[in-house]
């Protein structure tokens, strides 16, 4: 993903100061790769997540703890460099909203990243279990999360403020298969066996839904950019 020329125009208009204000816009756009970077790296860890669930494929796991150490690099740094330039810029109004956003972003991306090497976690724990019914419905939050997620970077990388909505209605789903699933674990009765596979099941449906909560949240952030508004 690249960064886009609408960006530079929505964020920050042209009567902005001239003085330093291409130096500015440099760091800016910095961070802003630095961000879809983040980004990249937790599209990558989901998709592991994903196939060690769903695909049995335990070597992801440890991919997953890799990935998630790189992670949390971009997000120290960038959250060092947000507040650098906070500090020693002197942003103004538009400037110090653009930069609390993408703190906020990394924020969000980063517990995407640990919500995942959880899912790397649950789908170790339930190897030694028959495959449940459930499984598929939860396969269908974890595609509908990811593709959540993968809007959101590119409404970052376009500054479209407009992706909100339709991501939104992609959490509604999302969390529409969370309450199906969870009832159908609820519902069981007269239950054989060990528990932890139930409770498992109802950890990772939990954990879809927090990853997909986070992945509007930055649609939303990227509305905030534009708009000035934050729902």
């Amino acid at each position: 993903m690249s960064f886009s020329s609408s960006f530079l125009s929505k964020a920050f208009p042209a009567n902005r100061p001239a003085d330093n204000s291409s130096v500015f816009q440099r760091k800016i756009s910095a961070l802003e790769q630095d961000v879809l970077r983040m980004g990249a790296l937790v599209e990558q860890s989901c998709r592991l997540s994903h196939g060690a669930l769903f695909d049995r494929d335990l070597t992801a796991v440890a991919q997953i703890g890799e990935t998630d150490d790189q992670i949390d690099r971009y997000y120290r740094q960038i959250e060092i460099d947000c507040a650098n330039l906070m500090s020693i810029s002197s942003p103004a109004a538009q400037d110090l909203r653009l930069l609390n956003a993408f703190i906020q972003m990394v924020r969000d991306l980063e517990r995407i990243g640990d919500y995942a090497e959880e899912l790397g976690e649950f789908a170790v724990k339930l190897l030694p279990y028959p495959v449940h019914q459930s499984m598929a419905d939860l396969e269908n939050m974890s595609h509908k999360t990811r593709t959540m997620l993968a809007k959101s970077l590119i409404a970052i990388s376009n500054l479209d403020g407009e992706a909100r909505s339709v991501i939104e209605k992609i959490d509604d789903e999302v969390d529409a298969t969370y309450d199906l699933v969870y009832q159908q674990l609820a519902d069981q009765k007269d239950f054989r066996g060990s528990l932890e596979p139930i409770l498992l099941l109802a950890l990772s449906i939990r954990t879809l839904e927090r990853m997909a909560d986070h992945a509007n949240n930055l649609a939303r952030r990227v509305h905030y950019i534009v708009t000035g508004q934050y729902h």
